[in-house]
């Protein structure tokens, strides 16, 4: 890896949490002071040996849980970044409600973060007990009202549906409080049960393909009855506050990720770094590292473009992929358009209102 021209784009990945919930399988360990201090350590290291974007355009701190850090580590970290930061970025931090006090709010505001994503879930406490989560909806009202007064207003707000025992009455108080906030952004995941999961050890399922679907599809009509625009299938904001960095990842642009558990793309070069916090520790410059061919690209950009409702810009694609639409993928973008599920319009092409739910069979088809 090259310490020139890295891109504009920035991932750090924070794999501390005070305590582990129960459908996570993000990189993350307990959080530990000491374990904490010697992860600074070596992601200083790994910013000395590979260099990062001088001026960045977006910044995003996850995890994990970056706020799980006490005062003092989290005053550091962000120190790491402070002359990196290009005018008008886009600096966004992952929140706990539970663990944001007064004194991270103003370290957060003190060195510029601008965005904050809190994991609110659910506001029903059994869903939330079901989840492994310490918060309260009290808990995401007193975060939020702690991050506008430090003059932090670009709020987005995660909301969690087909949970085990969720019904359509307790998902709309859930999505009747997070409005009631007036986040500037929401981002809508279904369960997804993971084998190495405490739900995935405990034979968890989530709800019926059909309810799954159902509520999917309330909630995308009440948040653009709202006035929040569906800009991508997963994610909704006010007028002018898409979330610029998940964008990047959206439109295929190149962007780095450091420290245990983060993931990059730079040019045709696809890299991991290990999510072993005590491997990280030893070596923090240590990845996998995929060399991407043409098929992989074309796909790839198809996976992420189509995942916003405007869809894929057509020349964008043949200038990247170096490659048609037909000799990427043959006949079958004709036959999902014969079929009604995807659309070519002004230069893009993009999945129809039908084709929408139905993303990842598209995908699978083109693949």
């Amino acid at each position: 890896m090259t310490t020139v021209n890295r891109p504009s784009v920035l991932y750090v990945h924070v794999p501390f949490c005070a305590h582990i919930c129960a459908y996570c399988d993000f990189c993350h360990v307990a959080y530990e002071e000491k374990k904490a201090k010697e992860w600074l350590d070596a992601l200083r290291r790994q910013i000395e040996m590979e260099g990062i974007g001088e001026r960045l355009k977006t910044l995003y701190i996850g995890g994990g849980t970056p706020v799980s850090l006490n005062h003092g580590q989290l005053d550091e970290l962000l120190s790491l970044f402070d002359h990196h930061l290009g005018d008008g970025i886009e600096y966004t931090v992952e929140i706990n409600p539970e663990a944001l006090d007064m004194e991270k709010a103003m370290i957060l505001a003190r060195h510029g973060v601008n965005r904050a994503s809190i994991g609110m879930q659910s506001a029903n406490e059994g869903e939330l007990a079901l989840l492994g989560r310490k918060h309260t909806a009290s808990d995401v009202m007193h975060a939020v009202a702690l991050l506008r007064d430090k003059g932090i207003d670009n709020i987005s707000l995660d909301l969690m549906y087909s949970l085990p025992g969720q019904t359509m009455e307790s998902l709309a108080i859930s999505v009747d409080m997070a409005l009631a906030m007036r986040p500037r952004h929401m981002s809508l995941y279904s369960l997804t049960i993971e084998e190495n999961t405490v739900f995935g050890k405990r034979g968890y399922e989530p709800l019926d393909e059909d309810i799954e679907a159902d509520m999917y599809e309330w909630i995308c009509e009440r948040l653009q009855q709202e006035g929040f625009v569906h800009y991508e299938i997963a994610n909704f904001c006010q007028e002018g506050y898409a979330s610029r960095h998940n964008l990047a990842y959206w439109t295929y642009r190149d962007f780095q990720g450091i420290s245990c558990g983060a993931s990059g793309k730079e040019g045709n070069i696809r890299y991991d770094a290990t999510r072993s916090l005590r491997e990280y520790i030893g070596n923090p410059v240590a990845k996998t590292i995929t060399t991407l061919d043409q098929q992989d690209i074309c796909f790839e950009m198809a996976m992420m473009n189509l995942r916003l409702r405007e869809g894929m810009d057509i020349s964008m694609f043949e200038k990247t992929c170096g490659a048609t639409l037909e000799e990427a993928f043959g006949e079958k973008v004709v036959e999902l358009e014969r079929r009604g599920m995807v659309e070519t319009s002004g230069g893009f092409l993009r999945c129809t209102s039908k084709g929408y739910p139905l993303l990842n069979s598209i995908l699978a088809e083109l693949l």
